[in-house]
């Protein structure tokens, strides 16, 4: 079963309220999936901490509904 990317985003900015959320389906299976996201919540986290802050937003879909995702993350400039 695969997940729209809106859900992801809708997702992510539910638990990172100010994020700035792209995601892009990279295969057009609505299972492989890259986004990049952007939190002050990021801030002074360390990427494994960023990357796990996204992981948990997707509440454990991940290899599940949701089988690839490629993320690059990052604190506002």
């Amino acid at each position: 079963m695969a997940m729209a990317a809106a859900d992801i985003e809708q997702m992510i900015k539910d638990a990172l309220p100010d994020a700035e959320v792209t995601i892009n389906d990279l295969a057009g299976d609505g299972d492989h999936y890259a986004a990049h996201v952007v939190s002050k919540e990021f801030a002074g986290k360390s990427r494994v901490q960023q990357h796990q802050l996204v992981y948990q937003a997707l509440k454990g879909r991940m290899g599940n509904e949701l089988h690839a995702l490629a993320l690059q993350t990052s604190a506002p400039e």
